[in-house]
């Protein structure tokens, strides 16, 4: 009797802990799906990496916005980034997660015309998203699948960028003078799909300065040099691959800005996130830190980003976010 009376208990044990653990998960599930996933943040972060003397410059950084045209809420936020008065706006794609979320990108970014910007695709600025298996992901970075997609009307959001007055970068360089800063831009489509060439990238620096008219090849006095000036070089990319990453510090880069990880989107308290979606160190998933190759350093920013596929609409331990760096003198 003795001996059954404990297996009971035993059974009652094992059940009684069941029953917390899954309400714990589900506790754990409605927090990231109705409460976090919403919980907009802005991070701010300083980045010594202008000359000395210079203005500081602010950059607001926003990524994966993954837009739906109901989500009202996530619109209104954006548009609210606005009073910040960045000098510059640097969206690293990922806008799109609906065939009409172009009309919410248009709304939530309509506050921001006039302002300095460039951009960069994602996978999802040209196809839908599609319903999968999130544990995949614990196997490596996401695949294309034969599956077809909905494609979406990425021309449409190149016209929206446009009307901002925000160049496009994919695979192609571009400068702006900020403050009393030079800045050169050069960016590439989407490495996580495969539309990155960085071949490009050293033919477009050169055509870039070689048409700069300060610049010492085509300053117009022989007999007197091009007026000194301060100069960032800044990368911009999608998804942060090693090879992309790589290639910008070989080609001079300065500080670079990406997105893509969802920051990890579902990480554990204490360890951070379980998965990157590429070859990232997951140490440098989300925020500010330093990539180094070879014997260059620049300054790396991933973005967490705004949004989620709307077939997995969780966010845990990793609220979504925009970035406000503010470049200051090194």
């Amino acid at each position: 009797m003795t001996a059954l009376r404990r297996s009971g208990e035993g059974g009652r044990l094992v059940g009684t802990s069941l029953a917390a653990a899954g309400a714990i998960g589900v506790a754990a599930f409605a927090w990231g799906a109705l409460v976090e996933r919403k919980r907009f943040t802005l991070r701010e972060v300083n980045v010594p990496v202008l000359a000395q003397g210079s203005t500081p410059i602010r950059v607001l950084h926003l990524s994966d916005l993954h837009m739906a045209p109901w989500q009202t809420d996530k619109q209104e936020w954006v548009r609210s980034l606005a009073a910040l008065k960045p000098d510059l706006v640097v969206d690293t794609g990922d806008n799109l997660g609906h065939a009409d979320g172009v009309t919410g990108i248009e709304y939530a970014l309509a506050p921001f015309a006039g302002i300095p910007g460039v951009f960069v695709n994602g996978s999802n600025d040209y196809v839908g998203p599609q319903l999968k298996n999130p544990f995949t992901y614990f196997g490596g970075p996401s695949i294309r699948r034969t599956v077809r997609r909905e494609e979406l009307d990425t021309d449409a959001l190149r016209r929206v960028f446009a009307d901002l007055g925000w160049t496009d970068i994919n695979n192609a360089a571009e400068a702006l003078d900020l403050q009393d800063t030079h800045v050169e831009f050069f960016g590439v489509d989407d490495p996580h799909i495969g539309r990155d060439r960085l071949d490009l990238i050293t033919r477009a620096i050169d055509d870039l300065r070689s048409n700069d008219p300060l610049g010492d090849d085509v300053w117009p006095d022989p007999e007197q040099a091009a007026p000194e000036r301060s100069t960032l070089t800044i990368g911009v990319a999608h998804a942060p691959y090693q090879r992309v990453l790589n290639s910008f510090v070989n080609h001079g880069a300065q500080l670079i800005l990406a997105g893509h990880t969802h920051g990890g989107q579902v990480c554990v308290p204490g360890f951070g996130a379980l998965v990157t979606n590429c070859d990232i160190p997951r140490r440098q998933v989300k925020g500010l830190s330093t990539w180094n190759h070879g014997l260059r350093t620049a300054f790396l920013n991933v973005s967490a980003g705004l949004g989620t596929s709307i077939y997995a609409p969780v966010r845990f331990a990793c609220p979504p976010e925009a970035t406000l760096l503010t470049l200051t003198a090194a």
